[in-house]
C-alpha cells in the first residue's frame, strides 16, 4: 500500500492507525500535529482514524527553543 507522507510516497503494509504509523517511524505522538486526507487530528483520534491506501498524512513536529 502506498501514501503519501510529508509529500512523499511511503509504502506501508498493511492499513495501521495513526498511532502505529507514528510508532513504526519512532516519533512521539505528544510533541506532533498530524493532518490526514487535509483533516487536521485530535490527539485523542491517534488510535481511531486509520492511514490506508491513497491517504495523505502530514506530521509537523513542535520544536522548542528560545
Amino acid at each position: 500500500m502506498r501514501i503519501k507522507l510529508n509529500g512523499d510516497a511511503y509504502e506501508i503494509s498493511s492499513p495501521l492507525s495513526v498511532a502505529a504509523l507514528l510508532a513504526k517511524l519512532e516519533i512521539d505522538p505528544r510533541r506532533v500535529a498530524i493532518e490526514h486526507n487535509l483533516v487536521v487530528i485530535r490527539k485523542d483520534a491517534f488510535d481511531r482514524i486509520t492511514v490506508a491506501d491513497g491517504d495523505e498524512v502530514e506530521i509537523v513536529n513542535f520544536v522548542g527553543g528560545g
